[in-house]
């Protein structure tokens, strides 16, 4: 090919380029956030109207709590940040999900929903605001609509770069468009956005808390005790979950957070005035931590906590739980039973390798790959070599250990019925969450003012906190992993 022919196809190729995205972008839209040029191939009323669908997908999915003075505190402290952000004029609505998971989240047009696990480590008024703030930021970034658009224009430019290539070799080839998949919705609003619109939004926010009156170093707070949650979650568990997925959007020294939090604080005038946190403590006071009975009101009651391994799991109700130092088992007479078995990784194969192999079940049927709570594994059926019954075998690895299940189905009867159970309880193993796992009843938040030699260690010992009292009421305040509150201080109790 000469170099005049090389030119034609280069200039051909950008023609091609721009005029298919001009033809479908009327326009370089402004970020009403930060005023910058970027494509965005949706209008607001169309954003809204998908804000609107999602949001009734939520309500439909997820148990909303029922607290109405909380509600009404969270919705006062969201909307004094909401209006004095890039886009004040949105109908903003703000929701708390009935949930001990650490999470918030947003949705396009104004939808900021934050679990109720997340409100339990807030610790003052300005904390809550910067979770709301920060969610507020991805919001008037339009930041869902973008990663939107950005997908169809990979879709464009896979297109236009396979006509251009055809033109240019006679290959007949033609570019493929790049496979949308799920709700770009469901799937950023939990999730996050990645690094740099994370920090996009803690940016956002921290302008938004001055703003409102708020000490911009609320964002910083937030996050550090937050970090240190999933920090300890991921120690004892092998598995960090968390909010926006911290470990991976905010090093544990952050400096490029540090500076646009200091940035802001050092170009605003406004004066810090929303210091008080007796209202925050009332409304914080008293309510439920962990599972509550209207958040297991989807669920099957007959849950099991294995605290020393920090799994739990739901078994079919009313079956019989029996364990032992390395086994537990459930069953229900003349039905079927199934058992849990936790032994180390000794090597790195597939859970369905492992199957094979270490558990010795060959011709596995109804064979499928397990992908839940961030944990992988492999399951199907097979018959018994001993007793001839069919059982249901499954392999989870979880932290450094696998865990097997061989469930037996004993009723000749209800084969499909009893497998059903059977799978639907392995789909239900995961790792115990912060502050899920409480002896008894419901059980709350209480605050107090410390002692001169208030000990965490000293309190924990009577604290109704089944797993790791200690630490969890350490992070529960903001002094994990040490650091004592002075003589007067507010701290969190469980009762």
């Amino acid at each position: 090919m000469n170099n005049s022919n090389y030119t034609m196809i280069k200039k051909l190729s950008s023609a091609l380029f721009l005029g298919v995205c001009f033809s479908v972008i009327s326009s370089c839209a402004i970020n009403p956030a930060t005023g910058g040029a970027n494509p965005v191939l949706m209008s607001e009323n169309r954003e809204k109207e998908i804000g609107l669908e999602e949001h009734e997908k939520v309500l439909a999915s997820m148990p909303l709590l029922e607290d109405q003075e909380l509600l009404a505190y969270v919705r006062e402290v969201g909307s004094n940040v909401a209006k004095v952000s890039h886009r004040p004029d949105l109908e903003y609505q703000f929701h708390i999900i009935d949930s001990p998971d650490i999470n918030a989240f947003a949705l396009p047009g104004g939808y900021v929903y934050v679990n109720r696990g997340l409100l339990t480590f807030t610790n003052s008024e300005a904390e809550l605001a910067a979770v709301l703030a920060h969610e507020i930021g991805h919001i008037t970034a339009r930041h869902a609509v973008q990663q939107q658009s950005r997908g169809r224009l990979a879709n464009t430019a896979a297109t236009v770069g396979g006509f251009v290539t055809a033109v240019a070799t006679g290959s007949g080839y033609v570019g493929s468009q790049i496979s949308q998949g799920a709700s770009i919705w469901a799937q950023t609003g939990l999730s996050g956005f990645g690094r740099e619109h994370e920090l996009e939004a803690d940016s956002l926010g921290a302008e938004y808390l001055v703003n409102a009156g708020y000490d911009p170093a609320a964002m910083i707070e937030v996050i550090t005790v937050l970090k240190n949650q999933e920090d300890f979650n991921r120690r004892v568990t092998g598995n960090g979950g968390g909010y926006h997925g911290l470990f991976a959007t905010h090093p544990r020294s952050d400096t490029r957070l540090q500076q646009a939090v200091e940035e802001v604080g050092n170009i605003s005038d406004n004066v810090i005035t929303q210091t008080d946190n007796t209202k925050f403590r009332e409304n914080m006071d008293g309510m439920i931590i962990g599972q509550s009975q209207n958040s297991q009101s989807n669920e099957a009651r007959n849950r099991y906590y294995q605290a020393l391994l920090g799994y739990t799991l739901v078994f079919p109700e009313e079956w019989e739980i029996d364990e032992t130092t390395t086994t537990v088992t459930a069953s229900l007479p003349n039905s079927g039973s199934i058992k849990i078995e936790a032994q180390r990784i000794q090597e790195n194969i597939e859970p369905r390798v492992f199957i094979r192999d270490k558990m010795g079940v060959s011709g596995l049927q109804k064979s499928e790959a397990l992908a839940q709570y961030r944990l992988l594994g492999h399951t199907g059926t097979a018959v018994s070599a001993e007793t001839g019954n069919l059982e249901r075998i499954a392999a989870i690895y979880f932290g450094p250990r696998v865990y097997t299940f061989r469930g037996e189905i004993l009723d000749d009867t209800s084969v499909d019925e009893i497998d059903a159970l059977l799978l639907a309880s392995i789909r239900t193993f995961r790792a115990i969450q912060r502050g899920e796992a409480f002896t008894g009843s419901e059980a709350k938040i209480k605050y107090v003012q410390a002692s001169e030699h208030f000990d965490f260690s000293v309190v924990a010992q009577s604290s109704r906190i089944a797993n790791y009292p200690e630490e969890t009421l350490r992070l529960l305040n903001g002094y994990y992993p040490i650091g004592s509150p002075e003589e007067g201080d507010w701290v969190k109790l469980v009762e």
